[in-house]
């Protein structure tokens, strides 16, 4: 027999899990079922490059909620369980078990691949990735005092590992293939400080360089680039970026184009069936066309949309993309999405360690990152929310906080 819920949710990281607690917090009656193919209660994904990494905190800090809170919420947890087969004529999923559910309404919370190295070697042992429990508890066993680290990618994971594994007192080397850090997501000013906060820690960096191979007896120990330079290595971390988990969307015919393709209500192709976070592409005004995040920001919010849109209350998507990022004693706050040219205003000294950066186009800011500076962030994203106009010497000026300059164009 068929076990029905009036809602399933395919996928328990951050985004499936809001949308089960968003459902019950907006007063949802009716059966909700999240079924995950972790064995663990929901968690916090970005604490794991973090200070779960560094081993400061344990599991039980990092659940998105505890045990009791599912039952006494009345949301079934089927973990465990990946979903093997989503069927929308039938309105049904199967399970890998070989059990099948059938659902009123389902939410692809599907997240995504981490991808991976596609070189000779690529599947030695002591090569590893960052994206879930088992793969950080992996980096945690296999440390060994005074090890030799190379990290493959220096987007925000990859430094954040490059990070903790400093402050654990190994040595770093991270390869990347732009000729900067973080230069997907922000500008040089932010870039080059970075990279000088970590030469200042000891990790060294190979720009311009991909991975030819991956060397070792056996396992992992040496990594071989493109210009023909050989880095001994007793541990291989990977953080060049994930592919969405479309798999189960495309074999059951929804739209998918760079991701599973949404409305400004998280619905698919087929009105039943909706998906949030990581695996959705959707209409986001701020990157002016469709677009996918991967953020905790964007996890919550697309959430809260496809519950309110189930719950007969939709509305559009309309969130400021956020991200955020700790490594050592720094903190990087940042807000909207930065793409083409832009103008880079920067707003008090590098040197001190706490300053911002908000981004002009045409006059108007369009994004914002802020290092150790949370009230120029808070302040700031009003300004990328509503794009606001603002005199470069005024923003420029620190005796005028960012909140005064926003009631001020605003009042």
């Amino acid at each position: 027999m068929t076990e029905h819920f009036d809602v399933a949710i395919i996928g328990a990281s951050h985004a499936g899990a809001h949308a089960a607690i968003t459902l019950r917090e907006r007063g949802f009656t009716g059966s909700v079922l999240l079924i995950g193919e972790e064995p663990v209660l929901p968690y916090d994904r970005p604490s794991l490059s973090k200070a779960y990494m560094l081993g400061s905190i344990s599991i039980e800090r990092i659940l998105l909620r505890d045990a009791d809170y599912w039952a006494e919420h009345g949301i079934d947890l089927l973990l465990d369980t990946p979903a093997a087969h989503l069927d929308p004529a039938a309105a049904t999923v199967r399970l890998g078990d070989g059990r099948t559910i059938g659902y009123g309404r389902c939410i692809l919370a599907t997240g995504g691949h981490v991808r991976t190295l596609a070189c000779p070697g690529a599947d030695l042992p002591g090569i590893h990735m960052v994206r879930s429990l088992v793969d950080v508890d992996a980096i945690r066993a296999a440390l060994k005092p005074g090890m030799r680290a190379a990290i493959v990618g220096a987007g925000y994971v990859g430094l954040e590992a490059a990070a903790v594994l400093r402050e654990l007192g190994h040595e770093v080397v991270v390869v990347e293939t732009q000729d900067r850090v973080l230069a997907r997501v922000t500008g040089p000013v932010l870039s080059a400080f970075v990279e000088r906060k970590h030469r200042a820690h000891g990790v060294d960096f190979r720009f311009g360089r991909h991975v030819a191979a991956i060397e070792g007896d056996g396992r992992a120990e040496h990594v071989l680039l493109s210009s023909g330079e050989r880095l001994a290595a007793d541990i291989v971390i990977v953080g060049i970026g994930i592919a969405p988990r479309t798999e189960l969307a495309e074999a059951a015919g929804l739209a998918c184009d760079g991701g599973v393709l949404v409305d400004q209500c998280g619905r698919t192709s087929d009105p039943a069936i909706f998906a949030i976070g990581d695996c959705a592409r959707h209409p986001n005004s701020y990157a002016g066309g469709l677009w996918r995040l991967e953020s905790v920001q964007h996890a919550t919010a697309s959430a809260e949309v496809a519950a309110d849109a189930i719950m007969g209350n939709p509305r559009n998507y309309d969130a400021l993309p956020t991200f955020w990022s700790d490594q050592y004693d720094m903190r990087i706050q940042s807000a909207g999405i930065l793409r083409g040219a832009c103008e880079a205003l920067v707003r008090g000294d590098p040197d001190s360690g706490a300053f911002s950066i908000f981004y002009l186009k045409d006059g108007a800011v369009v994004a914002l990152d802020a290092v150790n500076s949370p009230r120029d962030f808070m302040g700031g994203r009003a300004l990328v929310q509503e794009r606001l106009r603002v005199p470069p010497e005024l923003l420029a000026d620190t005796a005028v906080p960012v909140r005064q300059i926003v009631k001020q164009l605003v009042s």
